[in-house]
């Protein structure tokens, strides 16, 4: 990691005590009552007291002491350009599953960034395989109470977890799921099945050791996701990886739904589930809404579709209008993995008067995918798939396709540019309730 640089300021949010007190973007904290904040964690923690001395650096480079007095807890209104002050934690691991791997060299040097980084894990939900900790992290750990992470576990018997991570380190993640039981914190886990390598009966030691840290009033192993490996046609060519196949799907969703009625049974909680991606492969129906309890996985993909389905139908009743005036014609575009699984929302969608959405479903040429989630659809497949289309008043585009906070696909094509190409507008669309107004609504400016 580097050293702490002072945290810089992006946003003064209005009407907040920075905004009274006359921060302005380009500002930075360099310490917070003596103490220069490592990350957004040490910010929330020191920024906790009632009474604050800050050390402030403004945009021309002049130093500021500032005083604040408030309420126990109250935020004073900053966000910043990053989580972390002082550098990421990086990963030494060489899992040949990894995504960062699998992809073309020469684009922006933010997505060869590999994180292993347990700040991440606590405020944004990013799994870390806890083999690139010092002793201090851990103690950090235990400190503040960081809890829950999300780890990538992947196997529990060490040559295994050895064999997939390429670390020797990685073997300890037994005695490393104790710590956290000794301590009373919590971790999420995700499984990636790899065939051959990690499924079957090792699948089934994973899964039934990690249960093993399901008990008590704070289950150390709160929820476990089981995700297929994803490999594009970049993936090194010695990675040993075997792409799963429908059959494969259909034989691990028989294995972990037969465990996970034991574990019902024995816990009253299935505490394991499988991500959707297994059921699109295998081509059969989704679980049931009441099947993902609590949704714990929901980012790991685990009952999104199911989510997303429910949210549409709860919001299209009170939004969805029987007709609309002047009539609207756009192109909703989506991964092919989800074709079948969205056709209730184009049924309904395409049940209004006057609009008329056409959904192009997309496999990725560009990951040399034959089946793609909507995540990974990129420019290059929309100008490989839509040029020459008739797209309608335009493109809606589900915002998950995009780089975080940019109008910018995975490949480094930005949206203006495959926009430009294609001649029509694109409307990234965030969640159910943008999606509905994005059709019904006439003036969607870009």
């Amino acid at each position: 990691m580097a050293g702490i640089l002072p945290a810089r300021i992006t946003k003064v949010i209005p009407d907040s005590i920075a905004a009274e007190i006359g921060f302005e973007a380009g500002d930075a904290i360099v310490a917070i009552n003596g103490t220069p904040p490592r990350d957004l964690i040490d910010y929330k923690f020191l920024c906790s007291d009632e009474f604050l001395e800050l050390e402030v650096l403004d945009a021309k480079g002049k130093t500021h002491h500032i005083e604040i007095e408030k309420d126990y807890d109250e935020d004073l209104g900053l966000e910043f350009e990053t989580a972390l002050f002082d550098g990421l934690i990086q990963c030494n691991n060489r899992c040949p599953f990894c995504f960062i791997d699998q992809q073309p060299p020469g684009k922006r040097s933010s997505l060869y960034l590999k994180d292993d980084d347990y700040r991440l894990s606590f405020l944004y939900g990013s799994y870390l395989t806890l083999t690139n900790l010092p002793e201090r992290e851990w103690r950090r750990i235990e400190q503040m109470r960081l809890s829950p992470l999300y780890v990538s576990v992947h196997a529990t018997e060490p040559d295994v977890r050895v064999r997939l991570l390429k670390n020797p380190r990685a073997a300890q993640i037994l005695e490393q799921l104790r710590w956290f039981q000794e301590r009373r914190l919590q971790i999420h886990a995700q499984v990636v099945v790899c065939p051959g390598i990690n499924d079957g009966k090792h699948l089934e030691q994973t899964l039934r050791d990690l249960t093993s840290f399901y008990d008590g009033d704070v289950p150390t192993v709160a929820s476990i996701a089981v995700v297929p490996v994803g490999l594009t046609r970049f993936r090194p060519a010695e990675d040993e990886l075997i792409p799963v196949s429908r059959e494969k799907a259909q034989e691990v969703i028989a294995q972990v739904r037969s465990l996970t009625q034991e574990f019902r049974r024995q816990f009253g909680s299935n505490v394991a589930w499988l991500a959707d991606e297994w059921f699109l492969i295998a081509g059969e129906e989704l679980p049931s809404e009441a099947e993902y309890e609590e949704y714990p996985q929901i980012d790991n993909g685990v009952g999104s579709i199911r989510l997303f389905l429910k949210q549409f139908a709860e919001t299209a009743a009170e939004l969805l209008p029987a007709k609309i005036d002047p009539p609207r014609k756009l192109t909703w575009v989506v991964g092919n993995a989800v074709e079948k699984a969205f056709q209730p929302i184009l049924e309904s969608l395409n049940s209004v008067e006057g609009l008329e959405v056409k959904m192009m479903a997309l496999a990725s040429d560009y990951w040399g995918q034959a089946i793609s989630v909507t995540g990974l659809i990129t420019g290059h497949d929309l100008l490989l798939n839509l040029q020459g289309q008739d797209l309608g008043a335009g493109i809606l585009l589900p915002q998950v396709m995009l780089k975080h906070g940019e109008l910018v696909f995975l490949d480094d094509m930005s949206v203006e540019e495959v926009a430009r190409q294609l001649q029509t507008k694109i409307f990234p669309v965030a969640g159910v309730e943008e999606l509905i107004n994005t059709c019904i609504t006439d003036s969607v400016s870009v």
